[in-house]
């Protein structure tokens, strides 16, 4: 699953983005899914999309995407993972696990302890913040579903080489 984020782009560059990622994606059998952007979302065909606790409520988000997309929402603490599911998300993300410098949430490192009090609640667990291959078994066997990774795809400058290794080393 891919996820685009154009937080500075404007909506006309969003979603040629969008729409030229999904291109690229689908010759593959990859999932498209646009942060924060219902809107990019119906207009371009995504398969869903992923909002943040400033976003739009993700009831609000349902409404706009429809039952058949996904819709995933950030969580950064115990009271949020409760609230989250509790509501229509497909897909529960928490974190920062780890420290990152890629996205100021305003939240320290939340460890795995948070990854284990969420899982085995009835939604899938996306772990993020500061995954790396190194630590991605560890994030797993704390209960994560899946795992949200940016800057570690870039390691050595092969990021199929990379997202192969992670296959490797998650199977």
């Amino acid at each position: 699953m891919l996820q685009v984020r154009g937080k500075g782009d404007s909506s006309a560059a969003l979603v040629a983005l969008t729409e030229r990622v999904i291109e690229i994606a689908r010759s593959s059998g990859g999932t498209v899914i646009v942060n924060d952007r219902a809107d990019v979302v119906l207009m371009t065909g995504a398969a869903g999309v992923h909002v943040g606790q400033e976003d739009l409520p993700i009831e609000a988000v349902r409404n706009i995407v429809g039952a058949g997309r996904i819709a995933g929402l950030s969580t950064h603490t115990r009271e949020q993972i409760d609230r989250a599911l509790e509501t229509s998300a497909d897909y529960v993300a928490v974190g920062p696990i780890f420290e990152t410098d890629t996205k100021a949430t305003g939240y320290s490192a939340r460890g795995l302890d948070l990854i284990a009090y969420a899982a085995g609640r009835g939604k899938p667990i996306v772990a993020i913040g500061g995954i790396t291959l190194e630590r991605a078994a560890e994030v797993i066997a704390a209960g994560a579903s899946g795992l949200a990774v940016i800057t570690d795809l870039l390691e050595g400058g092969n990021p199929e080489a990379r997202v192969r290794a992670y296959l490797r080393a998650l199977a």
